[in-house]
């Protein structure tokens, strides 16, 4: 344990703990868009379980990411993963129109969104983690935790400012769209043509967050007219 006094962890701590302060703010709008549905005193339940279960799924992913960013088809798989996770989470068509609207999801359908979200949206930010730990896992896991509390208090506060402004909704919809379409063109199939094209990955990903918004709204009017009629 003599490494516990040492500088050089101090420091590898501090910048693990900035560096999931920085890359999991799309994280914890995904936990506030999946928590919104539920009844109140199951919120903070789905919060707490669905950020410490995405935080130790970060610690076996960082393993294994530089393996898996390796594979073809895979971040085209996340990508359009998260993109129907988006829509699903602004169009209410998630385990049923009725019970979403309602605020009566359940908290296992909310904790399995966050998983699977944060799995994809964390494909590229563990690498990051990975390189500042230097294979040093306790470190490694210490700076996961500690940013559990940062992602709790992050998620606690959007489901709040969602209650209080609902464009917010719409506007962390289109990040998840927006995040989705770079992840598809990330992929190692098709990644070399997009470093030779840069504009790509801007359109790709814009393309992604318009793709979620529209859909999302068009269902969302189509399930307030079948309400009305």
């Amino acid at each position: 344990m003599e490494f516990l006094y040492t500088a050089d962890f101090w420091i590898g701590l501090m910048k693990i703990i900035w560096i999931n302060i920085i890359l999991s703010g799309d994280n914890a709008v995904v936990i506030a868009l999946a928590a919104r549905s539920l009844p109140p005193e199951q919120q903070r339940k789905a919060i707490m379980f669905g950020s410490g279960a995405a935080v130790v799924l970060r610690i076996v992913l960082t393993v294994v990411a530089a393996k898996l960013l390796e594979l073809s088809f895979l971040q085209i798989i996340g990508g359009v993963l998260l993109l129907w996770i988006g829509y699903q989470l602004l169009s209410g068509d998630d385990d049923g129109d009725e019970a979403h609207h309602k605020g009566t999801g359940t908290m296992a359908a909310a904790i399995r969104t966050i998983l699977i979200a944060d799995l994809v949206m964390s494909l590229d930010n563990v690498i990051a983690v990975a390189a500042t730990a230097q294979g040093n896992m306790v470190l490694l896991i210490l700076g996961l935790a500690i940013s559990i509390p940062l992602v709790v208090l992050g998620s606690t506060l959007m489901i709040k400012l969602m209650g209080r402004f609902p464009i917010i909704v719409t506007l962390g919809a289109a990040l998840i769209g927006w995040v989705g379409g770079e992840t598809v063109v990330n992929d190692t199939l098709v990644h070399g043509y997009t470093m030779a094209h840069p504009w790509l990955h801007y359109v790709a990903a814009a393309t992604g967050a318009v793709l979620v918004v529209g859909l999302g709204k068009f269902m969302q009017a189509r399930a307030e007219r079948k309400a009305h009629a």
